[in-house]
């Protein structure tokens, strides 16, 4: 029997927090704090995903001497790998894992960001596998 097709878009949480290249880091810290997440898509002029910013991110800023005036495109990830709603789960999961990043935005044809997937969602799907109950997205 073959096994269900899961696309990311099935898994993905949306919709996704954004950023501003421009924002400062203090903006940044405070908007993952309050949306009780560990990434944020960074987003042009344009709402374009130019970039991740991670909790990792700002914990190393932390200690740069422009620390309090640093925007989130001096110390964001510019090189972002993305994927499409309709791409298969196994293949996000993929490059989580040969990269070792912990999420990747999941954008539309145009590059705008329509959702995240990250090591979370995995880990919900292994939860449920593994004979747990479903968790819901507020369980972070």
């Amino acid at each position: 029997m073959p096994r269900p097709t899961v696309l990311v878009s099935d898994l993905m949480t949306s919709p996704v927090i954004t950023i501003r290249k421009s924002e400062n880091l203090t903006n940044a810290a405070d908007e993952m704090r309050l949306a009780d997440v560990r990434h944020l898509a960074v987003v042009d002029a344009k709402g374009r995903v130019v970039g991740m910013l991670s909790n990792r991110d700002l914990d190393r800023a932390r200690g740069r001497p422009d620390a309090t005036t640093a925007q989130v495109a001096d110390v964001m990830t510019d090189e972002v790998l993305t994927v499409k709603p309709e791409s298969h789960a196994c293949e996000a999961s993929a490059i989580l894992l040969d990269h070792k990043i912990g999420a990747l935005p999941v954008v539309d044809d145009a590059g705008l960001p329509v959702g995240i997937i990250s090591e979370t969602d995995f880990l919900r799907v292994a939860h449920v596998s593994l004979g747990g109950d479903r968790l819901s997205d507020d369980d972070d």
